[in-house]
């Protein structure tokens, strides 16, 4: 995976490069400089520092890594907040920019980073994390690493206040949802499916629209298997038409279709449905796959292997890198053999993001990893 975000102490990340926030001076100070310096070997790399002198703001550089498990330490010195006036931005941007670029002039293949100037600089970490996401994303664009954001506590990792606020009431909300069908069974759904169609009882196998529904906000959706429904509120199982009010032993099922007729009109492999989707939206494979977090090798066993059944995960990020909508990302994933469950906050992250087109996958990983979630990609 060309990104991910891991909960460590970064002195223990094993990397071509860890990135450690540097004092100015040649001296360590507290925090996680501390902390390298300690673990490396503070005499030695001590030694390495005062050979560079005094850095500034926005600057980086690079000595061996002695005790630690990386290879090199890239020292970035990063701002201290003032505000926010006094192009603090631009410069944790630069750390994280000339980091990247003197790792590829190393030839290095993997480095990690922590966020940097969150902890004795004061730099807001909701605020420091956007540009930390961000200034990844935009290497990655062109270039080939693997790069790690490096957290030490939940504490530290804080996405924007309105976001963090909208996610949680989201799933708060499905929760409930799901929580209200289990306690009440299938017969409460269905009079609420009722009074949102119009006295309709019919189900769809994909995530639908719910709306008027008390406790939830306008345009969230939820899910719904193709279960018809009979009078006591439970699914039947049975290909037909059950009538509420009617005794489901009344309702003849279809005849059964024999195997060979099954078989013989089996629909598109997930493998097949993807390739389509992209050549039909004139996408580069190399595209597709970078943005989903996908490497080579993987991306070729699926597209070699109409059979290959991808991991939940995979399959999703995959949806999210063709832009695909609610719709289109169901039915991708049923082509796998794979559904999204109200009962899941990676899933309804996943819905979260489909409602509200969040499509970059560095933003939906911060999303899950908030949640204690698996991340999207290989």
């Amino acid at each position: 995976m060309p990104f991910r975000i891991i909960r460590n102490d970064i002195t223990k990340v094993k990397a071509d490069a860890i990135v450690d926030t540097a004092n100015p001076e040649p001296t360590y100070g507290r925090g996680t400089d501390y902390a390298v310096y300690m673990a490396a070997g503070a005499e030695d790399l001590l030694a390495e520092r005062r050979k560079i002198g005094r850095m500034r703001s926005g600057e980086v550089f690079i000595t061996p890594a002695f005790r630690l498990p990386a290879k090199y330490i890239i020292h970035a010195v990063g701002p201290g907040w003032s505000g926010g006036d006094h192009g603090e931005l631009a410069c944790l941007a630069s750390c994280y920019r000339k980091s990247l670029l003197l790792a590829k002039q190393m030839r290095l293949r993997s480095i990690a980073f922590p966020l940097i100037s969150t902890g004795v600089n004061g730099f807001p970490k909701d605020e420091a994390l956007r540009t930390a996401l961000d200034a990844i994303a935009a290497f990655l664009e062109n270039d080939e690493m693997d790069v790690t954001l490096v957290v030490l506590n939940k504490e530290a990792f804080v996405l924007s206040a309105g976001l963090a606020e909208d996610v949680r009431q989201f799933i708060d909300d499905n929760y409930a949802d799901e929580l209200h069908a289990r306690e009440y069974g299938h017969a409460a759904r269905a009079e609420r499916l009722s009074l949102e169609e119009g006295g309709s009882l019919s189900t769809r196998s994909r995530i639908r629209g719910n709306r008027n529904v008390p406790g939830r906000q306008a345009g969230h959706r939820f899910f719904e298997d193709d279960a018809p429904v009979q009078s006591d509120g439970k699914a039947c199982g049975m290909s037909c038409k059950c009538v509420p009010g009617k005794a489901s032993a009344s309702v003849k099922p279809a005849k059964g279709r024999g195997l060979r007729e099954i078989m013989e009109n089996i629909g598109e492999s997930f493998s097949e449905k993807l390739l389509r989707l992209i050549g039909e939206k004139g996408l580069a494979e190399t595209d597709v796959y970078k943005k989903a977090f996908i490497d080579r090798k993987l991306f070729s066993k699926i597209r070699c292997n109409p059979g290959y059944s991808p991991k939940k995960q995979t399959a999703v990020a995959l949806a999210f890198a063709l832009r695909l909508d609610l719709d289109g990302t169901a039915d991708l994933l049923k082509s796998a053999g794979l559904a999204l469950s109200p009962g899941s906050k990676f899933d309804l992250i996943v819905l979260y993001c489909l409602e509200n087109g969040i499509y970059d996958l560095f933003d939906i990983n911060a999303l899950l990893f908030k949640y204690d979630q698996p991340m999207l990609g290989c």
